[in-house]
């Protein structure tokens, strides 16, 4: 039993006649007579009644119409969902970020993604840039959110958006007087810092802008959790080179200055190497990476320019 053949039948219960019912479904009369006679034959009950001026269904027959028309609807319903997925408009996106992303860009993404795409259920996962690369490779997140470089070969990746460091003050330190700083400012200044084992290419960008500036700085004290680090500036243990969109945590006791030359820290989407070109192979995922271009470009004032795909 095929689709068609409940077309077939479907036109000619409401049609009531052959000539009408063949038109409808683009066949020739004959076609879909042996269609209805096919049909029955495999059932193995008739389903209509034939006569010279009508065509009338058999109690098999209306019973068999319920659930043709059940079937004939499910089915469009299936096809529409293939549609819709293939559009990245339905399903499931696991998406994995970095601690931090949760002040700068994130909120922004998701809440826009969810509003353009209801029928697409999204959960978020806090892990390291190194649990995202071996999640991604596993399966079990769709996209990563992390800071470059990804170093995982099987990954391709897209720059979302770029982010300064700056220095964040105790409050009543004599830098936060001023408006503007240069890293050497810094140079004798006691830090707080993440430990290296959990974000080295964030740490060895700051050593080597510090090394730039000559002088290595002293971390007095780590932590894992920005919170933290910035209560430990608030306290006045030491200063701290948070990326940008970290100012957005506003704390007692804490400034931000923005420091000349500061390193700008890339964060791109990453996700799984598909074949041929260096685009998601998942729809939902290229369409979250849409979203996110259009968000972050409204952002920064302007069009979401220079956020084409590269891969790593």
């Amino acid at each position: 039993m095929e689709l068609r053949h409940l077309r077939h039948f479907v036109a000619l219960a409401e049609e009531e006649h052959f000539g009408r019912a063949a038109e409808r479904v683009f066949v020739v009369q004959q076609a879909l007579s042996n269609s209805i006679r096919n049909l029955e034959d495999e059932l193995g009950v008739a389903l209509v009644l034939r006569t010279t001026r009508r065509v009338q269904l058999t109690p098999a027959g209306r019973e068999f119409l319920i659930g043709a028309r059940e079937t004939l609807a499910l089915a469009d319903q299936t096809a529409l969902r293939a549609r819709r997925a293939a559009r990245g408009e339905v399903g499931h996106l696991t998406v994995g970020f970095v601690s931090g992303l949760a002040f700068g860009g994130l909120p922004e993404i998701v809440r826009t993604f969810r509003a353009a795409f209801p029928g697409v259920s999204v959960d978020l996962r806090e892990l390291t840039a190194q649990e995202q690369e071996a999640a991604l490779r596993g399966g079990l997140i769709s996209v990563g959110l992390m800071l470059l470089p990804v170093r995982d070969p099987t990954l391709d990746s897209q720059a979302l958006w770029r982010e300064p460091l700056l220095a964040a003050l105790p409050a009543g330190h004599a830098l936060a007087a001023r408006e503007r700083l240069t890293i050497a400012d810094l140079a004798g200044e006691p830090f707080v810092f993440f430990p290296r084992y959990l974000r080295a290419t964030y740490f060895d960008q700051v050593m080597r802008w510090c090394a730039g500036a000559g002088f290595t700085p002293q971390v007095v004290q780590e932590a894992i959790e920005i919170p933290t680090l910035l209560s430990l500036v608030a306290a006045g243990i030491g200063v701290f080179l948070p990326i940008e969109f970290f100012s957005r945590l506003s704390l007692p006791g804490v400034v931000y200055r923005p420091v000349e030359d500061a390193p700008v820290i890339e964060i791109v989407a990453a996700w799984p190497r598909g074949v041929g070109a260096a685009t998601p192979p998942d729809p939902l995922v290229g369409a979250f990476l849409k979203v996110a271009g259009e968000v972050l470009g409204e952002r920064r004032g302007g069009g979401a320019a220079g956020l084409d795909p590269q891969a790593t």
